[in-house]
């Protein structure tokens, strides 16, 4: 239990480091969702790349993994 409210705050922290980075207009609802969902796409990244294991490396990978699903929304949904 303790585990999974430490990841969704990691996600929620990591959704809105990357709404900052990327200068995105979403609310803190979606900066947590983009932060848990870039949770998965940095550790699946990180694991390719042989990087992880603490909580400060998973930050940094959900932050890129964030940044990466806003770039590709921007790219998908292009006003």
């Amino acid at each position: 239990m303790i585990r999974l409210l430490v990841s969704l705050l990691l996600g929620a922290v990591a959704g809105w480091l990357a709404g900052k980075i990327m200068k995105s207009q979403h609310g803190l609802l979606m900066n947590i969702i983009l932060g848990l969902v870039g949770g998965l796409v940095g550790g699946w990244l990180g694991g390719l790349l042989g990087l992880g294991g603490g909580w400060l490396s998973g930050l940094i990978l959900a932050v890129v993994g964030a940044c990466i699903l806003i770039w590709l929304g921007r790219l998908i949904f292009k006003k």
